[in-house]
């Protein structure tokens, strides 16, 4: 049994994490809290930061220097990170960034939200640039993530982006490592490390030739759609005959999963889709959709994700929101009221048809 924040901190051990910087607050304090204890004991480093603008930048560094880094925060604070990630991402430098996110917008409050999905997954800072972007859904999840976010970062020379809320960090479930050491980090012979014996590595992202800057940002964007082709992944839960399709992801869908049963055992055909991978997000399965008839988003936001999910749908069903916001945590009773409401409007459709 682990709580979720720790058990981030000990997936990154074991995914060969041993750079971790960053500055309090909540709620993602034990993270920083753990790694404080376990880096040391692995022959890592941790650094508390004098603010999250100088923890990123450190990152930025160790990365450089070809190390496997890490930092986390909640909202507000990787809000103050959003210039480094994108400066990691113009440099193709990989690091993880882990977000607990919090109710906003401004300072809110420390309740569980999904408010940051736009930050999140349309790259947050300036620039072409985007960031590949996990939101899990249990705190296995949140282990098997953590170190697939490292493989992936190193894969894609890119920062990798782990998003989950103050429940899923607070919570405490059964998580299992694996039984065998993960292969190593990859070789990194673009890394600062020395010239000794090779010519010297640069590591620079002001480029002021409009030519070169832009033939940058156009190979960039060639890597962010191989990540769209080969990284996209979501989880289906009795859609094949479902009328009505529910989104939703995180802490969210664990709720909606709760009142898609009642909703069956009414009679209801509902069934869920839970994006894994928020960037790329998941538009395949919506798009080839045979028997649905309309879809409800559902977030704990005012409605962020549900332009992804109306971009994916293409005009071809309505798509609904059900959210609450601030650290508001919708119930499965709420949920199932929503799904009823709209099988509803759906069987009066079908009746004036008729």
């Amino acid at each position: 049994m682990m709580k979720g924040n720790e058990a981030i901190g000990e997936a990154a051990i074991v995914a060969g994490c041993r750079c971790f910087f960053g500055y309090p607050i909540t709620p993602q304090n034990e993270l920083p809290e753990y790694m404080a204890r376990r880096l040391p004991e692995v022959g890592g480093v941790f650094v508390q930061a004098e603010s999250e603008v100088a923890a990123i930048n450190m990152v930025y560094g160790a990365a450089a220097a070809g190390a496997r880094a890490m930092t986390s925060s909640s909202s507000p604070g990787v809000s103050l990170k959003q210039e480094g990630i994108s400066y990691l991402s113009a440099c193709e430098l990989p690091c993880v960034v882990v977000n607990m996110v919090r109710g906003g917008p401004g300072l809110g409050g420390i309740q569980p939200a999904q408010s940051d999905y736009f930050q999140a997954t349309r790259g947050g800072g300036h620039g072409d640039y985007r960031t590949l972007v996990y939101g899990a859904a249990s705190v296995q999840e949140l282990v098997d993530l953590t170190i697939e976010a490292f493989d992936a970062a190193d894969r894609y020379r890119n920062p990798v982006l782990l998003l989950a809320d103050g429940i899923l960090g607070q919570m405490m479930e059964p998580a299992v490592f694996p039984d065998s050491p993960p292969l190593p980090p990859p070789a990194k012979p673009w890394a600062v490390t020395g010239a000794s014996g090779r010519p010297r590595n640069l590591i620079n992202s002001l480029i002021l030739q409009p030519d070169m800057l832009e033939a940058h940002n156009w190979r960039l964007m060639e890597k962010f759609r191989q990540i769209e082709e080969r990284e996209v992944r979501w989880e289906e839960d009795q859609l094949d005959d479902a009328e009505l399709v529910v989104v939703a992801y995180g802490t969210t869908a664990r709720v909606v999963r709760a009142a898609l049963g009642a909703a069956r055992r009414e009679g209801l055909k509902v069934g869920l889709l839970r994006p894994i991978t928020l960037w790329p997000f998941p538009a395949q399965p919506l798009r080839r959709l045979k028997r649905a008839r309309a879809v409800l988003t559902v977030e704990m936001s005012t409605g962020q994700m549900v332009e992804d999910v109306r971009l994916a749908v293409e005009g071809r069903l309505p798509v609904q929101f059900y959210g609450r916001t601030g650290g508001v945590v919708p119930t499965p009773r709420e949920v199932l009221a929503r799904i009823k409401e709209i099988a509803g409007e759906l069987a009066q459709e079908a009746g004036g048809r008729k």
